[in-house]
């Protein structure tokens, strides 16, 4: 059951983001997601059997997605302003901080949120501390807050 749900959940998303709907590309996305699910089928559900923690993780991780998008924006919004900012108040710095998430799912969304949120990117993670390079110090505060965190922590059931 774990390896469908993912198929599904990684063809769905392959085929809303390609936009390609003609018969060669739909197989190649399928068989690409058929090699991935393979492979990592295990990333996205832990548990052997599937259960309605898996299906509550799902919903929770659908919600997070626009508060994550929303913050994108307002990071972008940052960016461009530091940019376009003839000072350029640029001041980079490298943070390291002690993280609560102990599963592989939300060490790895965790990363990749900040990654994705533009100003910050995860240089390293190890044994539960997270090596990141901010680009000023209000993008440095904002991810110590741990507002992230927390809602990754959420998601995956681990607060």
């Amino acid at each position: 059951m774990r390896y469908i749900i993912t198929f599904f959940i990684l063809f769905l998303n392959w085929a809303i983001w390609s936009g390609k709907f003609d018969a060669f590309h739909l197989a190649l996305g399928g068989i690409s997601c058929l090699i991935v699910t393979y492979t990592t089928h295990d990333l996205l559900f832990e548990r052997k059997q599937f259960s309605f923690k898996d299906i509550t993780e799902v919903i929770r991780l659908i919600i997070y997605i626009p508060w994550l998008i929303y913050q994108i924006v307002l990071a972008n919004i940052h960016v461009a302003s530091l940019v376009l900012n003839p000072r350029m108040p640029i001041d980079p710095k490298m943070i390291r901080f002690k993280t609560k998430l102990k599963k592989d799912i939300s060490l790895v969304t965790f990363a990749n949120s900040i990654t994705l949120t533009p100003g910050t990117i995860t240089a390293d993670i190890t044994d539960g501390e997270y090596y990141v390079h901010a680009l000023n110090k209000k993008v440095a505060d904002d991810l110590l807050s741990g507002e992230m965190e927390n809602r990754v922590a959420h998601v995956f059931m681990e607060d």
